[in-house]
């Protein structure tokens, strides 16, 4: 049942609309994620280097990428290949590209609508309440949020923990559970400032630690890169040469795990950036856009070469990607990565809470987020001893339900989604005279 709907949710429909938004916007604002490179870095590590609120930006970059960052990057990638061919890779980049433009939007209309008396509504529910005044859709969102936030956010990480350390140190899913549950309770239970100051310290030595393995493995294996991207182009367009399946399950396969991965067009980044200290237009919607560079086009990609170019692609998530990597570490490299996996997911456990959060508070106040986040623990408990596919295809049907309120929301207020004036724009016939006061 939840399969078949599954896959009606994630049919032809939703990835024309999440792909087309996504090139809508990218073509109104003259493909900003391509020309806008030097604004969006100045804008982003540029103030945190110069010390321009940076602390206080980085600290809320970390929340959001801790909520995207988890065992997507690493097995969901997997997982996509597997399904898909390593044509789905092609198309992971296809939806962090249009991706980047998506979360600027969702960024920049969070904060264009946000109310200083209206707190509860913030992310996401400001713009479809606020802005489209639509409380039907704030409240379906909210409703979906929440599912998607015990899916994707919750069980599915703690389940892909709980394999990673049983497949690499032999520890049952229960102990695993246990710990989960004890972390997050020590962690959650101290709302979104704990949250935020564990991820700051945590995500950089996660991501910086795989991204070194990652890069040794890939040295190691150099002869065979060319190899990888060429597998990679051919099987998009021509899945069935390479035993890929046909191009709607290599596309579903790659759009759907990107989806997962950096979660563009769902509005959770929004939700986060919306607690940010210092919300100056369009600078979280920059950074929201550095999140998903770094998440798929970055970490995703290095997981793909990875595979592809050890010849561990066919083998299904994560023993596929220990083969990979103890090919080059030896047996040793087993128990370091698992462990790595499970701190990924811990982080995407702890980001994904903050998430829920605003949605429990939108739809029950104060006193529904005490309940949640005693849920939200020992679900992830339960997570670790559930049935792997299954609660990946929950967390599928509930990302995909996720999308559909948000990106009508963003296609009605698209002109709200423009970039601002002291933002970088691509000089033409129209706005060159604008060009003197870029940023």
């Amino acid at each position: 049942m939840l399969e078949q709907l599954n896959t009606l949710v994630w049919g032809s429909g939703l990835l024309v609309l999440l792909l087309g938004t996504g090139l809508f916007l990218s073509i109104r604002t003259h493909f900003f994620q391509i020309f806008g490179i030097r604004t969006i870095f100045r804008q982003t590590f540029g103030r945190l280097f110069r010390r321009q609120d940076g602390a206080e930006q980085w600290k809320t970059c970390s929340a959001a990428l801790a909520a995207a960052m988890g065992t997507g990057n690493i097995v969901g990638v997997a997982a996509a290949i597997s399904a898909g061919g390593a044509g789905a890779v092609f198309w992971m980049w296809v939806s962090a590209f249009l991706g980047m433009m998506l979360t600027y939007a969702e960024n920049v209309l969070a904060v264009r609508y946000r109310s200083e008396t209206e707190k509860r509504a913030v992310g996401a529910l400001a713009y479809l309440k606020n802005g489209l005044r639509s409380p039907i859709l704030a409240g379906l969102y909210a409703v979906f949020c929440v599912l998607a936030s015990f899916g994707m956010g919750n069980m599915t990480q703690s389940s892909a923990a709980a394999a990673a350390l049983e497949h690499g140190c032999h520890i049952p899913p229960i102990w695993t559970g246990v710990g989960v549950t004890i972390l997050l309770l020590g962690t959650v239970l101290g709302g979104m400032r704990t949250i935020g100051t564990v991820t700051q310290f945590l995500m950089p030595i996660l991501s910086g630690g795989y991204l070194l393995a990652a890069v040794i493995v890939l040295v190691q294996h150099a002869g065979q890169l060319g190899t990888a991207f060429a597998t990679i182009f051919h099987a998009a367009w021509h899945p069935a040469a390479v035993g890929g399946g046909t191009l709607g399950t290599v596309l579903s396969a790659g759009l759907r795990h990107g989806v997962f991965s950096n979660e563009a067009g769902l509005g959770s980044s929004a939700m986060i950036h919306s607690h940010a200290v210092d919300a100056v237009h369009g600078q979280q919607g920059m950074w929201s856009m550095v999140e998903v560079f770094v998440d798929t086009m970055l970490c995703c990609t290095v997981t793909a070469l990875v595979l592809l170019c050890t010849g561990t692609a066919g083998t299904d998530g994560i023993s596929g990607i220990a083969a990979a990597f103890s090919s080059v570490f030896g047996i040793g490299a087993e128990p370091v990565l698992s462990w790595m996996i499970a701190l990924f997911a811990l982080a995407t456990l702890l980001g994904w809470c903050c998430c829920g959060e605003v949605a429990v508070r939108y739809l029950g106040g104060e006193r529904g987020v005490r309940w949640y986040r005693w849920a939200y623990c020992f679900a992830g408990g339960l997570g670790a001893v559930g049935t792997l596919s299954t609660i990946w295809t929950f967390s599928d049907l509930a990302n995909g339900l996720m999308a559909i309120p948000n990106l009508l929301g963003i296609l009605l207020l698209f002109r709200k989604a423009d970039l601002p004036d002291n933002v970088y724009r691509k000089c033409t016939k129209k706005n060159c005279k604008k060009k003197k006061n870029m940023v």
